[in-house]
């Protein structure tokens, strides 16, 4: 992926970019899927990213990581803004 591309999913996802780069809103987060050489990682509930150069470093509760931005494939997202919380069958 590209940086723009990853800003773009960001945006969607209703994160706001300050000084410390783009922040998502309570109750959202991102998980970054990321390949290299045949190995391949899942980060999840990332709820901060960076971007610096060819890097972007991405914070959650337990972690902070740097990763290349050429090496991510996939970013999903979850509980952002525009999506609804699913709900099991019986309750409203």
């Amino acid at each position: 992926m590209t940086r723009e591309q990853i800003e773009a999913i960001l945006k969607n996802a209703g994160a706001k970019t300050d000084k410390e780069g783009h922040g998502l809103p309570d109750g959202a987060n991102v998980t970054f899927h990321v390949a290299h050489d045949g190995a391949s990682l899942s980060f999840q509930k990332i709820e901060s990213v960076r971007f610096d150069g060819e890097l972007v470093y991405a914070k959650s509760s337990k972690q902070s990581i740097a990763l290349a931005i050429s090496d991510v494939f996939a970013v999903a997202m979850e509980g952002a803004s525009g999506q609804t919380a699913r709900r099991p069958a019986g309750f409203l």
